[in-house]
């Protein structure tokens, strides 16, 4: 394994991503007021306000979120425990092969979801050590979902990853915007990377925004947290 320093975002980088957030944020912001995004066809109450039978499952999670979170030190230490677990079973992006789906889809798999985008310095920079963490820890328990937001079509994003040499991660997308703004909704997201440690109900464990060293034992060590029984 490559050392973890290889993938970790220089300053500059992290400062972009603040960038890059007022951006998303705005253009997120756009999205929510013209009636898109994962939940706005039901016109209710957003999908993280907690009284459904699923969140209030989940919320009884709070102690196994902190104790997660209590592993997510050095180079992970910017990842919050959820406050409380909240169901995000419902967030919505189209898999590897195109179709729609769901974290549900993942039922019984620990989800790491990061949303990322072609144009933000900071996720690109970091895609090569989430890559790296899914080829070492991915399993029929545990992977790594990096989805792209990207406007437009497959070309430019699709280019980018063959371009750096990705090939762990699935092919997940979003070029909606929707599932940014759902997450954003819910309080989770400022802008981009934002990543989400999700368990194997779809319950939010803990988050964070802005990027990391994925690849690095700080990393692993918080995997094998979460994997845990």
């Amino acid at each position: 394994m490559a050392d973890g320093n290889r993938y970790f975002p220089a300053p500059r980088l992290i400062l972009a991503a603040l960038l890059a957030g007022v951006l998303a944020g705005a253009v997120a912001v756009y999205v929510s007021e013209s009636g898109s995004g994962n939940n706005a066809a039901t016109g209710s109450a957003p999908a993280g306000a907690g009284n459904s039978k699923d969140d209030v499952a989940c919320a009884a999670k709070s102690d196994r979120a902190k104790k997660v979170a209590a592993a997510a030190t050095g180079q992970v230490a910017a990842l919050l425990p959820a406050d409380p677990p909240q169901s995000l079973k419902s967030l919505a992006f189209n898999g590897p092969d195109g179709k729609p789906m769901t974290i549900a889809d993942h039922a019984g798999k620990t989800v790491l979801l990061n949303l990322w985008a072609t144009w933000c310095a900071p996720c690109r920079a970091e895609m090569p050590a989430l890559d790296a963490l899914q080829k070492e820890k991915g399993s029929d328990a545990f992977e790594v979902v990096a989805v792209n937001v990207d406007a437009g079509d497959d070309v430019k994003p699709k280019k980018f990853l063959a371009d750096i040499g990705i090939g762990s991660l699935g092919y997940y997308r979003d070029s909606t915007l929707a599932l940014f703004n759902d997450v954003k909704t819910r309080g989770l997201a400022l802008g981009l990377p934002v990543t989400m440690l999700i368990d194997g109900e779809g319950c939010l464990v803990a988050h964070m925004n802005g990027p990391a060293e994925w690849s690095g034992p700080d990393a692993k060590r918080l995997v094998e947290a979460a994997l845990a029984p």
